[in-house]
């Protein structure tokens, strides 16, 4: 640990609590860098580390992979972030459970790092429709409106997954018992959108709430911000991140999102609906919308919600930092990385899979 990853942790120590502590983390790579870094073994015994709602591979709804699968399968080429490949559905009977299972059936599944690369995917198959399952929190939506907002080809359209951090976060606090009392708040997300809209959290229900960076040090510096607030029976939006979040985000970023999609209600897997939590595209860009374009074909499926998880499966609980991963009945009792029963053992950023990767539990 760096010298100001010690001086952070020193400064928590000598904080005084008379009771536990909860501190949510709302972003899956701060939950990776936590875990990677051994954070939760050098706190202090009265601080419980929470994992959050920071994955949006682990609620992306069912149907969306479902229609993304069906779509392969009848020789559309379709376009992935690396992580979707192996999320399981239960849906599909008589098809492939996942769309790795449908590449392996002979479907073109095409793995992307980037909206631009699943653009770039319709000059290549030039011949073919390409269809790319765009899931995502605002972070990714924001290149995927550049990338829509830059013109593609008349043979792309998309699955359209993108989901809003904040509106989780206000359903949780809306129940009355959220289970936290400081909130950690993401980085990523903040650089773009600014962190001002966060500023509900601390105003409406204080609770202290602070963005944090990635390293070590800079996700310490925020747990003292929100700790020491609470010492002061205080309730700010501290930005801990200032090295890339700056007041009211990135302006073109935002412009392009608010040009590209508009905000609606959303399904969120094994979660329900979560109100003006979704992105749909505008009606000047209706057009490239997979859901349209292939109603024949998805007619069926256009209709359902998100999507249950498994049976047994704990990782809508996981999400929503009300279970940690290794109390879930299926956590390395079948479902492993190598074999996934649930989305949050699939993703980098789910909760299940870092953790089983950090050895809890194991």
């Amino acid at each position: 640990m760096s010298e100001l990853g010690k001086k952070w942790l020193a400064e928590i120590h000598a904080l005084a609590f008379s009771q536990p502590v909860a501190l949510l983390n709302v972003c899956g790579g701060h939950e990776r860098s936590l875990v990677m870094a051994g954070l939760r073994s050098v706190m202090p015994k009265w601080v419980t580390l929470i994992p959050g709602p920071g994955c949006p591979v682990c609620v992306c709804p069912e149907k969306d992979i479902a229609a993304a699968i069906r779509l392969a399968m009848a020789g559309k080429v379709v376009a992935a972030f690396g992580d979707m490949l192996r999320v399981p559905v239960q849906k599909e009977a008589n098809q492939p459970r996942s769309l790795e299972e449908a590449r392996a059936a002979g479907g073109t599944v095409v793995p992307v790092a980037s909206p631009a690369d699943a653009v770039v995917l319709a000059d290549q198959y030039a011949g073919r429709e390409v269809v790319f399952l765009a899931a995502g929190f605002e972070t990714t939506m924001a290149p995927v409106a550049a990338a829509l907002a830059g013109g593609v080809k008349d043979n792309f359209s998309l699955l359209l997954a993108g989901r809003l951090t904040w509106p989780v976060v206000a359903m949780l606090l809306a129940e009355g018992k959220p289970g936290f009392d400081g909130l950690i708040l993401p980085g990523h997300v903040c650089t773009i959108t600014g962190m001002e809209e966060w500023s509900f959290v601390p105003e409406k229900h204080g609770i202290p709430c602070a963005v944090a960076g990635f390293l070590p040090e800079l996700l310490l510096e925020s747990f003292y911000g929100v700790l020491q607030q609470l010492t002061r029976q205080e309730a700010r939006l501290l930005n801990c991140y200032p090295q890339a979040v700056r007041p009211g985000g990135n302006s073109t970023a935002r412009r392009l999102l608010a040009q590209v999609f508009q905000v609606v209600d959303a399904p969120w897997r094994g979660v329900g609906m979560i109100a003006a939590s979704g992105y749909a595209l505008q009606p000047n860009y209706g057009h490239l919308d997979g859901w349209q374009r292939y109603a024949p074909l998805l007619q069926d499926l256009a209709g359902e919600e998100g999507g249950k998880m498994p049976a047994g499966c704990g990782c809508a609980q996981v999400v929503l930092g009300k279970m940690p991963p290794d109390q879930c009945l299926l956590y390395g009792r079948g479902c492993t990385p190598a074999q996934p029963v649930g989305p949050c053992m699939v993703s980098d950023e789910g909760a299940c899979r870092i953790w089983w990767r950090g050895g809890v539990g194991r």
